[in-house]
């Protein structure tokens, strides 16, 4: 069977799940649409594809199983909500929503829905980190006392003002675009805190959004953690995410490369670690993939959709209501930092039964190619 897919937005992030779902034996790519008038003259040119200025339109005559969005934030709502009353199954770049009541209203729209939504929070899919959770899971390292997750990277260095990246109401600020990734991580960890306290937002370079953002999650059950996001930080060549995990008997750091595990005592289990400090990179338990750009998890997080697709399975790695949860921190911060008290809204019942779902280890299993189940409950 082949998806028939359109794009919707093809910057940075476009061309990325252009160039790996092109080359998906299941997938054939057969509209793309975008903005720019430049762009869509090179794609009339060079692909064998057609072209549109208008997503409505582009939906309304394609006959489309799925659509891709990576178009700026503020956008996103409008156009999940549109290809929701198509029946499209949808894949959209993080983040899902802009406001707590956004990401609501989408999460109950697409309740009862046979549709697949997943949204790009791709550290989910890098196996470093998938193998770090399943460490911490399995209480390795004891019982969880502090954590430490951080982004840090070089993408502003001036002033962005008239770029949407450097203005407010268009979802730009390192909140939205880098420390997401960080709330993300922790809640795919930990889930998500009681508590957000000491939020602190700071500009560098830019007028009107904030460059530096540092935070305190505070869990019920007696741990506490930091978030600190800076993407004006001109001594990382590329982002880059770092997580500290520290517990009663040891403490693991993580990247998207490699995880370093410090025991106070040798390791009981099947994963030969001894006492004190050990490494593993990712080429050590990683299976490749079939296309690789920018990182295994990219390509990983797209096929995994398509997987879901062809199955008639709804994605629980990363769907709408994952995403939907860390837009809730991602307000709870900014109110925070601001002074703002809480709007008094929560999760309804009929959300929270949502929250505790567990991701297939199948999956898992081909992902890092290894007999031990690395998505731990």
């Amino acid at each position: 069977m082949t998806l028939k897919a359109g794009f919707i937005g093809f910057g940075r992030m476009g061309i990325t799940h252009f160039s790996i779902l092109n080359t998906h034996p299941s997938v054939e790519i057969t509209c793309i649409c975008d903005q720019s008038r430049t762009m869509l003259k090179i794609l009339k040119k060079y692909l064998d594809v057609r072209v549109y200025s208008d997503y409505k339109e582009m939906i309304e005559k394609e006959p489309l199983d799925f659509v891709v969005i990576s178009t700026p934030s503020n956008s996103h709502a409008e156009i999940i909500h549109y290809a929701l009353d198509h029946n499209l199954h949808i894949f959209t770049e993080k983040p899902l929503a802009l406001t707590e009541p956004e990401g609501r209203e989408i999460v109950e729209k697409v309740k009862g829905k046979d549709l697949v939504n997943q949204v790009g929070y791709v550290n989910r899919f890098n196996e470093v980190f998938v193998e770090a959770r399943n460490l911490v899971k399995s209480g390795i390292i004891g019982e969880v006392r502090s954590f430490c997750s951080e982004m840090y990277g070089a993408t502003i260095l001036k002033d962005a003002k008239g770029n949407w990246r450097g203005e407010k109401g268009s979802g730009g600020g390192c909140l939205y675009e880098f420390a997401s990734h960080c709330i993300d991580l922790v809640l795919y960890f930990f889930g998500k805190p009681a508590q957000v306290k000491g939020s602190v937002l700071q500009s560098v370079y830019s007028s009107q959004v904030e460059d530096l953002v540092f935070s305190t999650f505070i869990y019920e059950n007696g741990f506490s953690g930091t978030v600190i996001s800076n993407w004006s930080d001109e001594s990382y060549r590329k982002p880059t995410n770092i997580l500290t995990v520290f517990g009663t008997k040891g403490k693991i750091i993580a990247d998207k490369h490699a995880y370093k595990i410090y025991l106070k005592e040798n390791s009981p289990n099947d994963y030969g670690f001894h006492q004190g400090w050990n490494t593993r990179y990712i080429t050590d338990f990683a299976k490749p993939v079939r296309f690789y750009v920018r990182g295994n998890e990219f390509t990983r997080q797209l096929d995994y959709f398509v997987e879901c697709v062809q199955n008639r399975q709804q994605a629980n790695v990363c769907s709408f209501y994952d995403a939907y949860l860390t837009d809730i921190v991602i307000e709870e911060i900014r109110r925070d930092a601001s002074g703002t008290q809480p709007s008094g809204s929560s999760i309804d019942d009929g959300l929270k039964t949502d929250m505790n779902r567990e991701q297939k280890p199948s999956f898992w299993k081909r992902v890092l190619g290894s007999g031990r189940e690395s998505h731990a409950s």
